[in-house]
């Protein structure tokens, strides 16, 4: 159980999402059910079994940050984390870095020593036609041998140190770090689709523990181009269904075939409460579990029971002091919206229901659970933090989005997943006050977080 003085509340958020880039007009979307699917412009796909992504679209980081100058050459997934963390910044109330001015002028009294950042971030993007150029260059075909000397010479001359260092997945980190003169606690954690999730329940751990007053915590990715897509083409995780790809996407129906690649960043400012209030800050809402647990099975593939789900979620719960099987006076279960991991795949959904029913018993039926990758497809590292800020939205407006797509019943999925259209919470006693979010990545990564709406 979380005492008074450790407890954490989330103070600001922002996103950059195939949708949209902030939150209001992107949360309009979910409800109504939209999708941001389409053909890959990126690169040259047609030959590609999956040719279809969603895209973030019409982007500039111009309109969020009053000076760019810093972040030149900084990759997508840099300038989707720097935007999202602008808009966190500004609902948080620490000022509107998109005018000029030191990021800290609005609340001097924010230590840079004393504000952090986990991120759960990506790699950025490679150098795809340079690099293949050096390796093609290097290649002797006769005696089937890299020329290393070749190799060097082609890269040196065709590659820039600045696309080599923006690959690193700390790079969104050190980017947010120089533009928010965040000097306190600095991590970045790349645990596949759970890495967001991970990150923000490990920032909230930081606050409790009292190592930071604030933290910036979310993460960023993208991964549209062609190892990306390849990559997961050859894994058999993407759905194929290029002739139509806004109903590719199809968690927990029967004949779901695989994800869509989708890319962004969700940015939450995570502050001690007391440090909140002190300055004036308005909650949103309140985290109160956090859980993680690893498979130990195997790489891609889920342990077949959901035993790591199970852990996390139940981890979760405890934390938060929730028992799963209890529910209110009115007979409601006491997580009122789960957002699923909700991949697509064949596997994922089915072992994400099982392991729901193993935590929540008869009350898992009761519990509206569903998947915003079925409309913005599949962040990978950014999916959680977006998801969560999903949860919040669902929190603070007692609507839950639905999981598009969901037209043919499968035996195995057998829960509420509120398909096809939004659902009005309102009418329910007290709405939506508490919710979950779910994350499992390759590698067997499990994390869950569990917020509420604040009551101070």
């Amino acid at each position: 159980m979380i005492d008074d003085r450790s407890r954490v509340v989330i103070t600001g958020m922002g996103w950059v999402t195939p949708l949209g880039h902030d939150v209001t007009s992107v949360w309009s979307k979910l409800l109504a059910g939209q999708s941001a699917m389409g053909p890959i412009t990126r690169f040259d796909a047609k030959s590609f079994t999956t040719n279809f992504a969603a895209e973030v679209r019409d982007f500039s980081l111009d309109g969020f940050l009053a000076d760019t100058s810093a972040h030149e050459g900084a990759h997508r997934n840099s300038q989707y984390a720097l935007a999202a963390a602008a808009q966190a910044w500004r609902q948080a109330g620490l000022g509107d870095v998109s005018k000029p001015g030191h990021p800290h002028s609005g609340h001097p009294s924010l230590e840079p020593r004393r504000l952090g950042i986990y991120l759960g971030a990506g790699e950025g993007i490679l150098d795809f036609d340079n690099y293949v150029s050096a390796n093609l260059a290097g290649w002797d075909p006769e005696s089937r041998t890299m020329r290393g000397s070749e190799w060097g010479r082609v890269a040196h001359e065709t590659m820039t140190p600045v696309c080599e260092l923006e690959q690193e997945p700390n790079m969104p980190l050190a980017h947010i770090a120089e533009a928010f003169c965040a000097r306190g606690p600095a991590y970045n954690t790349l645990t596949a689709c759970a890495a967001s999730t991970q990150a923000t329940g490990e920032a909230t751990e930081i606050l409790r523990r009292g190592d930071a007053d604030v933290m910036i915590a979310g993460g960023a990715h993208t991964m549209i181009h062609p190892l990306g897509i390849t990559g997961f083409i050859r894994l058999t995780a993407l759905s194929a269904a290029s002739d139509d790809p806004v109903r590719a996407s199809r968690p927990f129906d029967a004949t779901r075939n695989g994800f869509v690649m989708g890319e962004g960043a969700g940015i939450m400012i995570l502050e001690r409460l007391e440090h909140a209030l002190a300055r004036g800050a308005t909650p949103l809402v309140e985290v109160v579990g956090y859980g993680s647990s690893a498979d130990a099975y195997r790489i891609t593939d889920i342990q077949p029971e959901g035993m790591g789900a199970v852990a996390s979620m139940n981890e979760a719960l405890t934390e938060a002091g929730i028992d799963p099987l209890a529910t209110d006076e009115h007979g409601r279960p006491l997580i009122h919206y789960i957002s699923a991991h909700g991949t697509g795949t064949k596997e994922n959904d089915s072992i994400e229901t099982r392991a729901v029913k193993r935590v929540f018993g008869e009350n898992a039926p009761k519990i509206p659970m569903s998947s915003i990758k079925s409309m913005m497809g599949h962040l990978i590292a950014a999916a959680g933090a977006v998801e969560l800020i999903v949860c919040a939205q669902s929190i603070a407006s007692s609507f839950v989005p639905p999981t598009m797509n969901l037209n043919t019943p499968d035996p195995a999925c057998d829960l509420d997943y509120v398909p096809n259209e939004a659902r009005d919470l309102r009418g329910a006693p007290g709405g939506v006050r508490c919710a979950m979010s779910n994350s499992f990545g390759f590698g067997g990564q499990n994390d869950t977080i569990i917020i509420k709406s604040y009551e101070g």
